[in-house]
């Protein structure tokens, strides 16, 4: 199983997207694919993202059961504990007062 969502992505990446996996939700798609088409599409996606992010997660024989990757700006950062990947969120940077 592979899913991957987009957000703020150019109209020629979602359509891109469309012909390999279904568009269950806006910018969320899903699809069984061999390993050799989801980095074919996974790289597509990191070439035409622009200035959205995204992320993709696949179906995996690890100990959580999934894998995934990210692209773009995002709070979320993967980041790995003990073999584990999890996600970190970054804290939003206060406003500096110009006084």
């Amino acid at each position: 199983m592979l899913v991957i969502v987009v957000e703020n992505a150019p109209p020629r990446l979602r359509g891109r997207l469309a012909v390999w996996l279904l568009e269950i939700r806006a910018g969320v798609y899903v699809g069984k694919v061999s390993r050799r088409i989801r980095e074919m599409i996974w790289n597509q996606v990191v070439h035409g993202i622009e200035d959205g992010n995204a992320v993709v997660a696949w179906s995996t024989n690890s100990e959580s059961g999934f894998d995934f990757e990210t692209v773009g700006n995002n709070r979320r950062i993967p980041s790995e504990l003990d073999g584990l990947k999890l996600v970190s969120f970054i804290l939003p940077q206060p406003l500096k007062s110009p006084f």
